[in-house]
Parts: structure tokens; C-alpha cells; sequence
């Protein structure tokens, strides 16, 4: 097994009492925060498997509200976080799933507010460490390990090379990189970890390229 970190074998500083049903828990919700830009006004949590057995007693319910108002593992105000929503108008509902999914500790996130919703689903995979694995019906995987780019595009010849140039021209290096579609000839989308911060002279370039509709980044 190789780790990235020696947090990957400790695990990290967080609010207790279990890695991977809080820290684990909490960080899928500070990413769907995070995609979606803004503080949702309301959200949906779906959880299976042991999520949905033991949610409650693990702390996972209030950690994943917690990060959905943007706080970090070890931020003492996830234990405050359901009066914290209420405070701030946030509403939510937790939903028990008894259908199976691939991952014992998996939650899909529903969150929106008038301009919009957005549909993702995460895995707590231990030791505090997440991976998103659906975002909007498009399978993907991101850990949140690295920065990392977003860029939905219609899908058609030349885009990918041109994401992949103008990344290459702030002189950054992709650790990773997945391309999904739905549908031939519709809409794509592209997740690009980089080992460097991404700027936003990339992101306006990004912008810029025909056929990109829409950027999205998140820091890790």
C-alpha cells in the first residue's frame, strides 16, 4: 500500500469519534459545499450502507452538515453545526437508504438553493480520506488530495487537448485526470488533480476555450 501522507496512516487532526464516519463524513460535505460555490439553502442526505446503520451514534449527520457550512475536520464548531444551520436558514433532511451501494460508507448529497441544484456522491474510505465518485449523474473519481480542476464542456474533438495546453502553459503538472460524458456528442465533463494551486489567469483561460460551458475548482 503507498501513502501520499503520514496523515494517510494516523489520520487527521478532527472532531471525534470516528474517522471515517466524521472526519471522512464531514469532508464530503465541505466538497459538495465547495463545488457548489455558495451555501446551499437546502440539502438531502441519503445515506447507505453503514452510514445509514449507525449515522447518529457516529457523529456522521452533524459533520456532514458541518462541512456543507464549510468546516474543516478539526473546526470545533461541527459540534454546533445543526443549531448553526438553523441559524443560518439551512434545511435538511436525512434519508436512511436500505439499498445497497458499492461502498459500506456512502452518502449522496442533494443541496440547492433559487439558482440551482447539485447532486454528488461521496465515500468515506478511512482514515478521514473521501473520494467523489458521482457528481451531477457523471461517474467520477476525485480524493481531494490535490487541487483540483472541474471543466464541464460539450463534448466534441480538440477541447481536452486545449484544457490540457493551457494547463501546460502556467507550467502546472496533472497527477490525475478523468473525461466522462453521458451521451456522445453532448454534454462532458473533465476532473484534473494538479500538484500546484491553480490561479485565475488558468481558470479565465479555461473559460475562454470554445465549447467549455462551465469551471469549477477546489483547493485541497
Amino acid at each position: 500500500m503507498k501513502f501520499r501522507s503520514v496523515f494517510d496512516i494516523i489520520g487527521p487532526v478532527m472532531i471525534g469519534p470516528s474517522s471515517s464516519h466524521t472526519a471522512g463524513a464531514a469532508r464530503i460535505g465541505r466538497v459538495a459545499r465547495t463545488l457548489f460555490g455558495r451555501q446551499p439553502e437546502w440539502a438531502r442526505i441519503h445515506l447507505y450502507g453503514s452510514f445509514a446503520e449507525t449515522y447518529k451514534g457516529h457523529g456522521t449527520d452533524v459533520a456532514i452538515i458541518g462541512g456543507l457550512l464549510d468546516y474543516d475536520t478539526f473546526d470545533e464548531r461541527i459540534k454546533t453545526a445543526f443549531s448553526d444551520a438553523d441559524k443560518l436558514g439551512l434545511t435538511y433532511e436525512f434519508i436512511p437508504e436500505e439499498e445497497e451501494a458499492d461502498h459500506p460508507n456512502t452518502a449522496r448529497i442533494v443541496i440547492g438553493d433559487s439558482q440551482g441544484v447539485m447532486e454528488l456522491t461521496g465515500i468515506s474510505i478511512g482514515g478521514g480520506t473521501m473520494e467523489v465518485v458521482e457528481l451531477n449523474g457523471f461517474p467520477l473519481r476525485l480524493s481531494g488530495h490535490y487541487p483540483a480542476l472541474l471543466v464541464v464542456h460539450e463534448d466534441t474533438s480538440g477541447v481536452i487537448a486545449s484544457v490540457s495546453n493551457a494547463i501546460a502553459s502556467q507550467g502546472m503538472n496533472i497527477a490525475h485526470m478523468e473525461v466522462g460524458r453521458k451521451e456522445k456528442g453532448e454534454m462532458a465533463l473533465m476532473v484534473i488533480e494538479v500538484d500546484q494551486m491553480i490561479n485565475d489567469q488558468l481558470i479565465h483561460e479555461l473559460q475562454s476555450i470554445a465549447h467549455v460551458t462551465q469551471v469549477a475548482t477546489l483547493a485541497n
